[in-house]
C-alpha cells in the first residue's frame, strides 16, 4: 500500500494520528495494527 502527501491516518490501537508528509509505500502499523485511512469509507 502505497501513501500520498497529505492523507492522514488514525491507529485504532495507539489513537495516534500521522498525516503523510512525503508519499512513499509500506503500510503505517499501530500496536501490530495497520493504521486506518482518516476519511476512508
Amino acid at each position: 500500500m502505497a501513501t500520498s502527501a497529505g492523507q492522514e491516518y488514525r491507529g485504532k490501537v495507539c489513537g495516534n494520528k500521522v498525516k503523510v508528509m512525503e508519499a512513499g509505500g509500506g503500510v503505517l502499523v499501530c500496536g501490530g495494527v495497520p493504521m486506518k485511512l482518516e476519511g476512508a469509507s
